[in-house]
């Protein structure tokens, strides 16, 4: 598989959360869903970590992260990922789905692309500039079109959400830069996280999804949306750079809008079909054959 299929297959199964939670009748807060997702998809990647230990003697990336030690790497990413799921759900709530959704994807490219040339000296290609443009130009169209809430001060949280996705895939790929493959990178991370969520978990009370249709959505969130998704977008953060990877994952509200309409009955209006199409040619256009170079021989941005 090519390093950008399976990013985009990653990015598919990303977005089938919400239409999943939406065909289960689960009475539980978002807060238990999230914590539950992380602790049994944590803790397969971990287990996958385990199984494929990291390579000895890998050099640092370049830039302030290299002065900076593993474990410490490790624990920045597993911060970003607890604080995701709070972070994107107090957004969706202040502002609405679409609103809220769209922030949060749409900053993370540029969140991605500011972390990773301030922390690891690694500047985005051109390609990267314009068609983050557009797929940005897409996701207003989307929002604009699907409606959502006001916009406030709620705002915050949805950016936050989005750089805290920024420090994860950042601190990921500081550590494949430094000898790591992707399953144990991964898996050291989220399994990291893992480690915090479950007594959180139990602590909040998993009592909302002691159900059939609670425990096919923790299976379904624990294993393709985090198990599957994440190792797929690990191996192709290990062949693109991270701003790429980032702007790739925008096919998930994609994903999520057609989901919406197949499945769930929902209809976009003009503008958000408009922005479907921007969003997809954004995508188009970072994923355009190279003619200079190789992906997998190009160095990471």
């Amino acid at each position: 598989m090519k390093p950008v299929a399976a990013v985009l297959l990653a990015a598919v199964c990303f977005g089938t959360t919400g239409t999943a939670q939406a065909l289960l009748d689960v009475d539980a807060s978002p807060l238990v869903v999230g914590l539950a997702r992380i602790a049994l998809g944590g803790g397969l990647l971990a287990a996958v970590a385990l199984r494929r230990r990291p390579a000895a003697g890998g050099a640092p990336g370049t830039g302030l992260l290299a002065r900076v030690p593993t474990g410490l790497v490790v624990a920045a990413g597993a911060a970003g990922v607890l604080a995701y799921q709070p972070t994107f759900f107090a957004g969706t709530t202040s502002n609405g789905v679409a609103i809220g959704t769209v922030v949060a994807l749409g900053s993370a490219p540029v969140a991605t692309g500011l972390l990773d040339a301030g922390l690891r000296a690694r500047r985005p290609e051109r390609r990267w500039w314009a068609a983050t443009g557009l797929a940005l130009v897409g996701l207003v169209l989307v929002a604009g079109g699907s409606g959502g809430g006001s916009a406030g001060g709620g705002v915050l949280w949805s950016v936050g959400a989005g750089a805290s996705y920024a420090l994860y895939a950042v601190a990921v790929k500081e550590l494949l830069d430094r000898g790591w493959s992707s399953g144990p990178a991964v898996g050291a991370v989220f399994g990291a996280a893992a480690a915090v969520a479950l007594p959180l978990l139990l602590v909040v009370g998993p009592a909302g999804l002691l159900t059939v249709d609670g425990l096919l959505l923790t299976l379904w969130l624990g294993v393709v949306t985090t198990t599957v998704a994440y190792l797929l977008f690990g191996w192709g953060l290990a062949r693109l750079p991270a701003t790429t990877v980032a702007t790739l994952t925008l096919a998930e509200p994609v994903c999520a809008a057609l989901l919406g309409v197949g499945l769930l009955g929902e209809r976009l209006g003009g503008p958000a079909s408009a922005g479907v199409v921007v969003l997809g040619l954004g995508i188009a256009v970072l994923t355009a054959r190279r003619r200079t170079r190789a992906v997998a021989g190009a160095p990471a941005a």
